[in-house]
């Protein structure tokens, strides 16, 4: 499956129940093959750990979970919004990622 977004990229969820706060963040893990994304701050979920050597108390952490990779859409920071991907052919034949609004390259 292929996702249009990488690791690394910064992302603002469209869809879901961290939609409505406008969530962004920046993806920490893609999983190709489920078509989901882990992105930092979005998606937060409580986790019963039993206690091990690095972490002799236990508990409850609160860590992200995956989401759907199309409730997210690459935000540009020159546009301030969500916005869709093109491909641009650079002049050495290799094709890099750019805003369909303002043509800001996301690929550097």
């Amino acid at each position: 499956m292929k996702i249009h977004v990488k690791k690394g990229d910064m992302v603002q969820v469209i869809s879901g129940k961290d939609a409505a706060a406008k969530k962004k963040g920046k993806i920490l893990n893609v999983d190709a093959a489920k078509g989901r994304v882990i992105v930092e701050g979005v998606n937060m979920i409580k986790k019963h750990t039993k206690p091990t050597q690095a972490r002799p108390q236990g508990g409850i952490v609160e860590k992200e979970a995956y989401i759907a990779s199309s409730n997210v859409m690459l935000y540009c920071s020159k546009c301030k919004a969500p916005v869709r991907v093109s491909k641009k052919i650079q002049t050495d034949g290799t094709k890099i990622r750019v805003c369909a609004k303002c043509g800001e390259e996301f690929d550097k």
